[in-house]
């Protein structure tokens, strides 16, 4: 008998030990799962890639080149300080080229030919073109090309004059070209001189439709920068005018022919296209401050 209650002792106590276990270790589980609830969630978005750099490459007239004097100041050279560390801007643009004596330079002879287009000497690009193609130091897959000629190519006479249906062609194969690279290219009509009818600025640029038309052919966006700069010139009320050219807010904004920037017209005019740029929510869109 004595024997039978030790064992029964035993027995007792080693089923009491094991639930004792099982209620330490669920609670010890119940504890852990609160403990993780409520340990804050890992920050969204980390692990993302960080922004690749990217270049923007401008092509263009005296309207958007660097400076080489006080004035004129091509919105190009202010296009940089809107966006972050991230964005190069590479500033090709040079005053006094149509898109065609761009992309061609010297080999654009003073020579119009039957077709009414100014007869090439050479198909060979000039060397700015050429450092864009650059297969190792030109523009590479997620750059972007902005092209804006048209200001001197409706010169009646060779070499800076250029068709509308030359014009379309070959702003089509700058695009292409940047396409084939991984690039993205933005095409911008004329920005516009100012010229008044009464109290009203108008436009005063050609070359439109060919640009939309280029646009169209390659799904690319167009900025259409002669309206925005007229849109502008009336907002800040350059018309009426008396005439004093180089004085008050228009000469402020622009040199004396009313055509090329002041630095302030030039950031104005650069703020503009970054405001499309925006608007069209572009993928460079991001990178703007």
């Amino acid at each position: 008998m004595k024997k039978l209650r030790i064992l029964l002792t035993t027995a007792l106590a080693l089923a009491l030990s094991s639930l004792g276990v099982q209620a330490a270790s669920a609670a010890d589980s119940t504890a852990a799962h609160c403990a993780d609830a409520s340990r804050p969630a890992a920050p969204a978005g980390r692990g993302a890639a960080v922004a690749e750099p990217v270049t923007v490459w401008l092509a263009g007239d005296s309207t958007m080149a660097n400076p080489s004097a006080a004035c004129p100041v091509g919105w190009g050279s202010q296009f940089g300080a809107l966006f972050t560390s991230d964005v190069t801007v590479r500033n090709l643009a040079v005053g006094g080229r149509s898109i065609q004596t761009w992309l061609y330079e010297s080999a654009v002879s003073g020579t119009m030919g039957s077709d009414g287009e100014c007869v090439l000497t050479s198909t060979a690009y000039s060397s700015r073109w050429q450092a864009m193609l650059n297969s190792t130091t030109g523009m590479k897959a997620g750059d972007y090309l902005f092209i804006q000629f048209g200001i001197n190519d409706s010169s009646p006479t060779c070499p800076r004059h250029v068709g509308t249906a030359r014009y379309q062609q070959l702003m089509t194969m700058m695009a292409r070209a940047a396409l084939a690279r991984g690039a993205h290219p933005v095409l911008l009509t004329p920005v516009a001189a100012l010229t008044c009818s009464g109290s009203i600025a108008t436009k005063n640029r050609g070359f439109v439709s060919e640009t939309y038309a280029s646009g169209t052919a390659t799904g690319s966006p167009v900025i259409d920068l002669q309206t925005l700069s007229v849109s502008l010139y009336n907002s800040l009320r350059f018309c009426p005018h008396t005439g004093d050219w180089g004085s008050g807010p228009v000469g402020a904004f622009f040199c004396n022919d009313r055509t090329h920037f002041e630095t302030y017209g030039a950031q104005r005019v650069a703020g503009l296209v970054a405001g499309d740029v925006r608007r069209q929510n572009l993928a460079l869109a991001p990178y703007l401050k």
